[in-house]
């Protein structure tokens, strides 16, 4: 080993410029101290995304890429079984001392003879957390008895993710940081003896800080940590202070285990910082990195067949075969410069080596299970074609959605398939050369897979089959139906489509929020014209049409009762109004007419509140300004005004009861704000006494749970005791109104204005469009769908998990909680697609009693509508599955349209007991 003992100190969210820049100048003096003119080498560490703890800490401690799927396992890390400096250096006898995020304990069980944990999640603590950590530092640092000492530090990722990285919260909390370091550095070097070696501190980040406060992503802000060596053994900086080294994460696992005299773990794709042993002899520093060299290529022997054209492996043979011509002259006492020369020249053909073969290994590192995948592909497109079969029954005016399972279940070629697909299965499980997740499952589940695959493809044949029989589609509901399709119907098709095919380019992915701006703005100018087409050329149809009534009349001598007649006022029974009805109809004309350019305005108007994408996610927003310290005044006068807004337009279909509860809980929303300082009552002096707001919260929650059991017993009661379409309304909105109180308790203050918007909105739309025009339930669902994935990202979400929220699962939480902090921050999210599908079924149920298949019909699309976009971007990412940005951008996404499939089966099962009275109806 280089160094007698090891201190890791691990400040969660780090960011490179937190240490490098103004702030580390002004906030950590004596790291910038250490930096500049210290014992210390100082680099740039990029983290390779998803930027999340765990991932992480597998990358500095095994030296390898994690897979993507671990942004899942975050949440819960089960122990890391893959060779890592922790199990070596416990192997090694060295005795282990651990404080801080228990991530760590789940991934290390066992391995540290010593620890403390703190949970990660709880974001709302920023001091307690750090505390738990430094307590043990006095007595700990006093003591001999220890090898390697890691320390976690939380509390500056959970400042980030309550007010961002230029909160005010951020520089005290590096001052702390900064005596810490002060602190351990001193005495490591207190008991530094002349004999002994040197100790060894290392400073580092696991991952980096957004400019909204949170990491996934990778964004330069997030993959760019500081990576700090500081230690007695180096020599002190001279001359003018350079631009830190950028290096790779995974560098650190090996450098360290050459620091420790330990084997470079096996996995590991990093290279040693030659900066760190570059004080070593000539021949030390060479077999360095002669054993990372090695260890490189027997990696790369491992992971591709073709390893010996690989120009790092052709790089590090000539190097190693140099090394040995070395050896030769320095055994033979030759110290002359050509020995000098020649080990420079082996140094550089090492390092040339080393930098290729960690290219190709990261390269190579992810290998795909294609039998797993493809299994997944085939259920999901079969899914897909069978709902596109069932499409003519389903939009019928019987609404009917039956999947034939008895004929194809008994046929033989169902047994044919299902024997076809199990010999598949086990060809390929037995020549399978690596892991395979579908032949690792029990022979039960993979038997139950194979039939389901099969019953799924027989089921589609019957259908497809009865179609052929039956060429005569059943024909849509009369009311709804019409002769031809409208520009309304193209344009839909044509964005819909346009969507799927879009998610095949990394661009259009970055910035989808785009295209879903563009198709709801080119959807209410589609609008407009219907509203244009429906006022004024219908009009002048029925204007012909009582002309030449009227000259009827004349023409069989009658006319004499009609002369001072106006053609507006004919007979009811001729459809026509009289003159106490031209002033309504003409006001609804023109809202009709002015409504596409008020919801146009709406739009804009988000649009400028968050930016959000990859592009051009760091400029400045109108949401930015408004979460500034000083414009604190601005943004409580704009969360008041949004919350008095929210229930004058959520309050006018509730009962008396729910509109008390939600004046009530708007209050406590705006409470709540006050008491963790985002916003002030006008009484207010200062925000000094800010606290948690756990009461608050809580009291907000008792109000929004009793709206939703209120409108859950209207809904009961009207699917058990009575058929009553009035109830079941009433107890829809009710839910609804609750879930937009939920929604604007964890909602930031200064995305209330989006709750707004989304409510006037969806009352424009229903008033003004919707009724008046009298659209099919298809349209109206993919209206919604439209909308509520416009709505998800004016929320400020984009694809990359650094725009999720992570603090709002932890709104009225005193201590970590999983499944309600998974449920609070995914409610979050996807607040504006469940909003826009919730509102659906509330406006659908109305419509009952002029379209008995509505509810049916809705339903039926929006399951269409979510799987077309998954199925086509599943087909996509598996093509695309070597794409420079598969990690980076694709992966994200598909971790969301994930969620979002949950989602959509939430929903379509509400639909679904929702109109379970008309489907028995109907069966009857």
């Amino acid at each position: 080993p280089l160094f007698k003992k090891v201190v890791i100190v691990l400040i969660d969210a780090l960011r490179d410029d937190f240490v490098f820049g103004s702030k580390g100048k002004q906030f950590m003096p004596y790291t910038t101290q250490l930096v500049e003119k210290g014992t210390c080498h100082s680099f740039i560490a990029e983290a390779k995304p998803p930027t999340v703890t765990m991932p992480r800490i597998k990358a500095l401690m095994t030296g390898s890429i994690p897979g993507f799927i671990d942004v899942i396992m975050n949440l819960n890390s089960p122990a890391l079984l893959e060779d890592n400096l922790i199990w070596q250096a416990k192997t090694a006898g060295k005795r282990i001392i651990f404080y801080g995020d228990d991530t760590w304990l789940k991934l290390f069980p066992k391995h540290f003879v010593e620890y403390d944990g703190t949970t990660s999640f709880f974001v709302s603590d920023y001091t307690e957390v750090d505390d738990n950590v430094t307590r043990h530092l006095d007595s700990v640092l006093k003591r001999e008895d220890w090898d390697i000492l890691i320390l976690h530090y939380l509390g500056l990722d959970h400042i980030g993710h309550l007010t961002g990285p230029n909160s005010p919260l951020v520089g005290p909390k590096l001052y702390e940081m900064d005596n810490i370091l002060k602190k351990i550095h001193t005495s490591l070097l207190s008991k530094e003896g002349e004999s002994s070696l040197p100790n060894l501190l290392i400073v580092c980040g696991d991952h980096g800080m957004s400019e909204t406060g949170s990491h996934g992503g990778s964004s330069e802000e997030e993959v760019h940590t500081p990576l700090l060596f500081i230690s007695s053994a180096f020599e002190k900086r001279n001359g003018p202070l350079k631009q830190p080294e950028l290096v790779q994460q995974t560098d650190l696992a090996a450098t360290l285990a050459i620091g420790l005299g330990l084997p470079i773990s096996r996995n590991s794709v990093g290279n040693i910082l030659l900066s760190v042993i570059e004080g070593k002899t000539m021949r030390e520093q060479l077999r360095f990195l002669h054993l990372n060299g090695f260890q490189l290529s027997r990696l790369l022997q491992e992971n591709m067949p073709t390893y010996e054209k690989d120009p790092g492996f052709e790089h590090f043979k000539i190097a190693e075969k140099s090394h040995g011509n070395w050896i030769k002259l320095y055994l033979e006492g030759n110290n002359s410069e050509v020995l000098l020369n020649l080990g420079k020249k082996v140094l550089k053909q090492y390092l040339e080596a080393l930098k290729i073969l960690s290219s190709s290994l990261s390269k190579q590192v992810a290998q795909y299970d294609m039998y797993s995948m493809t299994v997944g592909t085939v259920i999901v497109l079969e899914v897909l074609l069978l709902l596109l079969l069932s499409m003519p029954k389903a939009l019928s005016s019987r609404a009917e959605f039956e999947v034939p399972l008895s004929p194809p279940l008994f046929s033989l070629l169902f047994y044919l398939l299902c024997l076809l697909l199990c010999a598949v299965h086990v060809i390929v499980c037995t020549s399978a050369e690596s892991s395979c997740y579908f032949c690792s499952i029990s022979w039960v589940m993979a038997v139950g897979v194979m039939m389901l695959i099969s019953a799924l493809m027989c089921v589609i044949l019957s259908t497809f089959g009865k179609m052929l029989e039956n060429p005569k589609l059943p024909v849509k509901n009369p009311a709804v139906s019409k002769s031809s399709w409208s520009e309304l119907d193209v344009l839909i098709l044509a964005g819909t489509a346009g969507h799927a095919v879009s998610l095949g380019a990394s661009s259009f992915i970055e910035e989808e929020h785009q295209t879903w701006y563009f198709l709801i703005n080119t959807l209410c100018l589609a609008l407009c014209q219907e509203i244009c087409r429906h006022y004024f050329l219908v009009r002048d149809c029925d204007l012909q049409l009582s002309t030449a009534v009227k000259q009827n009349f004349e023409d069989t001598g009658e006319t004499a009762q009609f002369k001072n007649v106006d053609i507006p006022s004919y007979d009811s029974k001729l459809g026509k109004v009289t003159y106490s009805d031209e002033f309504l109809r003409g006001s609804e004309k023109w809202m009709g007419l002015v409504s596409p350019w008020i919801i146009l305005i709406c739009c804009r108007l988000l649009r400028s509140l968050n930016q959000t994408g990859v592009q051009w996610a760091h400029r400045p927003d109108f949401g930015h300004w408004l979460t500034s310290s000083e414009h604190k005044a601005v943004l409580s006068l704009l969360a008041a005004i949004s919350l008095v807004m929210i229930f004058i337009l959520v309050q006018r279909r509730c009962s008396l009861v729910s509109k008390i509860a939600m004046a009530l809980g708007l209050l406590g929303v705006y409470s709540y704000r006050a008491a963790i300082g985002n916003v002030v009552f006008p009484w207010q002096q200062d925000s000094k006494d800010i606290s948690k707001g756990i009461i608050e919260a809580r009291f907000v929650y008792v109000f929004v749970l009793g709206i939703i059991f209120t409108g859950t017993k209207d809904l009961l009661r009207s699917q058990v005791i009575s058929a009553d379409c009035k109830t079941k309304s009433i107890g829809l909105w009710e839910v609804y109104s609750g879930l937009v109180l939920l929604a604007a308790l964890l909602f930031r203050p200064h995305n209330l204005p989006v709750l707004v918007f989304c409510l006037l909105i969806q009352m424009i739309m229903t008033r003004c469009i919707w009724k008046p025009l009298q659209f099919d339930a298809a349209q109206i669902t993919i209206m919604h769908y439209w909308f509520g994935q416009a709505f998800f990202y004016f929320q400020g979400n984009s694809n990359s998990i650094a725009s999720v929220d992570i603090s709002a699962g932890f709104v009225g939480l005193d201590n970590y909680v999983e499944i309600p902090a998974v449920f609070l921050t995914g409610f979050a999210t996807y607040a504006g697609p469940l909003l826009w599908a919730i509102h659906l079924l509330c406006y659908l149920s109305s419509e009952v009693s002029r379209n008995s298949a509505a509810m049916g019909h809705g339903c039926f699309c929006y399951a269409l509508i979510c799987s077309v976009p998954v199925t086509v971007y599943i087909i996509l990412v598996t093509g695309l599955r070597y794409h420079l940005f598969i990690w980076s951008v694709f992966s994200p996404k598909l971790l969301y349209e994930g969620i979002r499939v949950f989602i959509t089966a939430a929903v379509c099962m509400f639909f679904t007991a929702m109109d379970q009275n008309r489907s028995q109806k109907i069966q009857d």
